[in-house]
Formats: structure tokens, sequence, C-alpha cells
């Protein structure tokens, strides 16, 4: 008996000790090197534009382009994470795998609370997935006509999925580059639109059951950015000084400019056939060289919120990470406001972003100094932190993160161009990519004489919101070693007015 009860004691021992190890299998991956601590990344292998973004049930689904056998782009699927909050994910299993019309690249997903695509049973509202098929056969054979719209459908909340039988549902006219649905529905028309990237421009197609598809109209192939292909449009409204105003937003690699990929928008009138631009200015979403591919959540109501891909092709193979590679900005909300008389997108962090913030130093009316140590501070944060600083007039100004090493970011703002900056040319590792070194500008667009700036550091990546959103950098770097010195440096002119700092608590 004593000989069974010790076989017992064992066995229970074996399965509590497999138990902990499954668990801390599970969250080692977060303490990687330059692991992100508040950026959603998978937790092993591929991952680039974020897909199908929706919100359901008090549920935000992020699906993203993922290569499950590899650290570099491969065989497209679509990866799946959820989030309550838009701030702590959950991995869940793949939600759509290649098949005999290719791999999955992007598009988006919406709800038919109506059923107008007759895929809902028993009264369970479809989830449905509007995706580009890629033919690699086809491609192989010199064929121009394999890519493809196609969707797919879920009636447990994108739990599990199911190909439509009918696929494709458009299909390729004879364009080499013709993808990235993203659909909405356009309640003035009673009609599904859908905003299709076709080689250098903008294709509207329109549909009343997201089966069969009319084409409405082109956009864009002689105005904006044309240093690359155009990828992952975005259309959706906002309000502008009481009046409904369209944005259309428009990846493009290459030909951002500080190179490499970069997502350009156009402010305009839509009426459900044809989008007219206000100007033909260019305008930027983001300066900084790693957000891309970024576009918004459906059902949201008003309220419009952004994710980007954290990354940029020009090396996005070969960043020196091990296990996975890629990962999201923040997620921001995006709203408009009129400068000068011109229409400009403004980005700011979600709201929920501050239930894991924590503010652990606050100064105000800082008497001129050409130097301000902030290092002490850095000592009782977890290694991921904001930083907020107000000047009161236009002088020049840096923030440098740094260490013993020599390894350094800087970040400021130059008087004489009227220019922020971010410098990565001595941040860490960059022996990967020769272009990846250097230092990145974006023209002040507020004529306000105060700067507001504010900073999200990760392991690495920073985040830059300037003049309450206005102006974004985003830009991941690789330090060698941790990041544990922080200074501002002034010009003798420059007037500190607040300097917040705030801790980040890892979401994992």
């Amino acid at each position: 008996m004593r000989t069974i009860r010790l076989l017992c004691f064992l066995c229970l021992a074996l399965t509590i000790g497999a138990c902990n190890v499954s668990k801390i299998a599970v969250a080692q991956p977060y303490n990687q090197t330059h692991r992100p601590q508040f950026h959603f990344s998978p937790k092993a292998h591929w991952m680039n534009d974020p897909n199908g973004m929706v919100y359901l049930n008090g549920k935000y689904h992020l699906f993203y382009q993922h290569y499950p056998e590899g650290t570099t782009w491969g065989p497209m699927y679509w990866g799946h994470a959820t989030s309550k909050d838009l701030v702590h994910w959950q991995e869940q299993p793949v939600a759509l795998s290649p098949d005999s019309l290719g791999y999955i690249f992007s598009g988006s997903a919406v709800v038919d609370h109506n059923n107008t695509s007759g895929l809902g049973k028993d009264g369970k509202v479809p989830l449905v997935a509007i995706f580009t098929h890629h033919n690699k056969e086809l491609e192989s054979k010199g064929r121009n006509d394999f890519q493809y719209q196609s969707i797919a459908y879920s009636l447990d909340e994108g739990i599990t999925w199911a190909k439509y039988a009918g696929n494709p549902v458009l299909k390729n006219p004879g364009i080499v580059d013709f993808r990235d649905p993203k659909v909405m529905w356009h309640e003035e028309g009673k009609k599904w639109i859908m905003t299709l990237a076709t080689k250098d421009r903008i294709t509207f197609y329109s549909s009343p059951d997201l089966k069969s598809w009319v084409r409405e109209s082109d956009f864009g192939a002689e105005i904006g950015a044309h240093g690359g292909v155009w990828e992952c449009p975005d259309l959706f409204p906002l309000d502008l000084d009481g009046k409904k105003t369209w944005v259309l937003l428009v990846s493009i690699n290459p030909g951002a400019p500080n190179g490499g990929s970069g997502t350009q928008y156009f402010t305009g009138d839509f009426d459900g056939k044809t989008f007219v631009p206000h100007s033909t200015e260019t305008k930027w979403l983001d300066y900084g060289t790693d957000n891309y591919a970024g576009v918004t959540w459906s059902n949201t109501g008003n309220r419009k919120v952004f994710i980007g891909w954290m990354n940029n092709w020009q090396y996005a193979n070969v960043v020196p990470t091990v296990e996975w590679r890629g990962a999201t900005t923040m997620a921001r909300e995006l709203s408009l406001t009129a400068v000068d008389g011109k229409a400009y997108l403004v980005s700011s962090p979600v709201k929920e972003f501050e239930k894991i913030t924590r503010l652990t130093y606050s100064k105000e009316n800082i008497n001129s100094s050409r130097e301000i140590d902030l290092s002490a501070k850095l000592k009782k944060l977890n290694g991921s932190f904001r930083l907020d600083v107000s000047f009161q007039n236009k002088e020049n100004f840096q923030v440098v993160l740094s260490n013993k090493t020599g390894e350094e970011l800087r970040i400021g703002y130059e008087k004489d161009s009227n220019q922020y900056f971010i410098d990565r040319s001595k941040a860490g590792k960059s022996d990967f990519e020769k272009g990846f070194a250097k230092k990145h500008f974006a023209p002040r667009i507020s004529s306000s004489e105060r700067i507001d700036l504010s900073i999200y550091f990760d392991s690495a990546s920073a985040e830059v919101f300037v003049d309450n959103g206005l102006n974004v950098f985003t830009d991941v770097y690789f330090p060698e070693n941790q990041m544990d010195q922080l200074k501002i440096e002034t010009n003798n002119a420059a007037t500190v007015g607040r300097i917040e700092v705030y801790d980040i608590s890892s979401i994992w």
C-alpha cells in the first residue's frame, strides 16, 4: 500500500512539475532580449500587417499576417489575438491557413448584422473576413492575375472559420498588385464598400451581400507619393468642426519620407462611389520608419482606433531578434483637426493605456538649464516608461536615452529648420542593414510657440507624440545593453515648463 501511495505521490509531483514547466515555457518568451513589454508580438515566429481588426461583444479581434514556421516572411496565414481593452492581448489559434487558392494575404473583417451575406444561421450573426488569396503557382507561371479576393465566415465570434465555397468573390482583371481589401458598410448607400489597393492607385468596389462586387471608381494614379506600390488602404469618416470628413489611408513601400515603408493619408468627400480629395498635398500618418500597413478596427461606432505593424520592409527580415520577428504599434485613437485651414490627422494612445501607467515623478516651472538629468528617476522603473515634457517656447532641445557603453537614442527639435527628429544612429545594433542607423526628420505642423512631447519607451522602440499627436514618430532600435540614463539637453533660451515620468507595467 505504501508503494502505491509513493507512486501516486511521485506521479502527482511530476504532474505539478510539468504544469510549472509549462507555465514557465509560456511566460519565458516575453523575457527575451528586445521583446516588447507593452506592444503585442506573437510568442514565436513571424508577423507583419495587422488584418481583419473587428470589435464584437466586448472583445477586440486582431488578426495579422503570420508565418508560424519561421522568423522571416513565408507562406502567409492569419494569426489571431484578442483583447478586452486594446492593451492586454491573448494569442489565439491560427484563424486562416493557405489552401489550394493560395496564401492568405491582408484583408479586413466585418460584422454582418443584417445577414446580407446569407452566411448566418439559426439567428447567429456572421463575422465575415474579406482577404486576398495570393496564388504562388500562378505567379511562378508569369501570370498577372495571381491575386484575388475571397471571404470566410465565423458563427462563433471568431473561434472557428469556414471559407466560402464560392471563392474567389472578386476575380483579378489582370493587375499584378490587386490586394488588401478593407470593407465597410456605407449606410447612405445601403451597401458594402471595398477599398482595394490596385498597383499605383485605389479602386473602390461595392456589394449588397459581400459576395458580388461592382467596380465604382479609382483614385490616386497621379496624386500623392508614388515611390513604391500602394498597399493596405483604409477609408473611414471622422468629424472635423461638426462636418463629416472622409480619411483615406494608403501605405506605400518604398517611398516613405525617411526611407522604406510608410503611410500617407488624404482627406476629402466620399459619396459611396467616388473619393474627392480636399487637397493633393502628401501628408504622412507617422514620420518614423516603423509604422506600416496600419488600419482601423471596424464595428467601433464613431471611435476610430488604429494599429500598425512596428517594422519596415527595408530591414524587417533581418532585425536582430531570435525567436520572433515583428510587433504592433500601440493602439491609437484617430481624430481630425484644422491647422491654418488644412485638415490633419491626430494620433493619440488609446485612453485604456492609462491603466498600466503610473506617475512616478512630476515637476513644473523648471529653471532654465542646459541639462536636466533624470537618470535617477529610471532606477525605480521596470524598464518601460513614458516621458512627458512641455517646452514653453520653440527652442532647440534633445531628449537623450543612453547607457554607459555609449549607446544613445536622441529625440528633439531644431529651431532653424523647424523640424523634429529622432536619431538612432548610435542606438545599438545596426550592422544588419546599412540604412538602419540614421537620423529621421519631420516638419513641424503646429504654429504654437509651446511644444508638448510625450514619448513611450519600450525595450526596443520609441513612439513619440508631439504637439498632442499632430506629429508622430515610431522607431525601433536594438541596444546591446539596457538604456538606463535619461537627460534633457537644451540651449540657454529654452524654458522647460513641465516634466512627468510614468512607469509602464508589462502586459505579459
